[in-house]
């Protein structure tokens, strides 16, 4: 039997007690749930024009869990992962990939970052890497991307550096919970 097919028992015990979430999609005047990297006149994509926006001081926090199972957790707990410290490696590539999210989503403004942080736990009850970034900025457009770019790579860089210890390691549940600084705050 195949088994790639079947989702790990962490994750269907999970799946039972997952909260419902709310799809979010920033629009360009708070009420317009259209959008807005779309022409509307050709379909055709396009970048938002945010020279006439104000600038305001922005915030965006993201999370994202990677399931390492129990070994991994006591290996980098440890500092015992071969390819080194796994948690700071991790934050180093979150931070990075938050300050290229431009040439990595192509739509995106370039962004002067104020700051990135990355907090990352090793929880052993679940067997995860619990990671939360949050992105600031005093600009005209929101740092959600960067805020869920910097979750993303931090979590990869997990995958890569523990792979080799546990195959079976998932990344899960990446999303934004908080925003503010623009027209409408969020948060989850």
């Amino acid at each position: 039997a195949h088994h790639w097919h079947r989702q790990p028992h962490h994750y269907q015990r999970r799946q039972q007690h997952q909260q419902q979430v709310r799809q979010y999609s920033t629009g360009t005047d708070g009420g317009d749930q259209s959008l807005s990297h779309i022409n509307h006149s050709t379909g055709e994509p396009q970048m938002v024009d945010i020279g006439g926006k104000r600038l305001t001081a922005r915030q965006a926090t993201a999370v994202g869990r990677v399931w390492v199972g129990g070994r991994v957790c006591d290996l980098i707990a440890a500092n015992a992962i071969e390819k080194g410290q796994v948690l700071s490696v991790a934050k180093i590539a979150g931070i990075m990939a938050a300050k290229s999210t431009a040439q990595l989503i192509p739509l995106c403004h370039q962004i002067n970052l104020d700051n990135v942080s990355i907090d990352t736990v090793v929880d052993r009850e679940t067997e995860e890497v619990l990671i939360t970034a949050t992105a600031k900025t005093t600009w005209a457009t929101g740092v959600e991307m960067e805020a869920l770019v910097a979750v993303s790579t931090a979590a990869l860089t997990v995958y890569d550096m523990c792979k080799a210890v546990n195959s079976g390691i998932v990344i899960r549940e990446i999303r934004l919970v908080a925003k503010s600084g623009g027209k409408s705050d969020m948060k989850l």
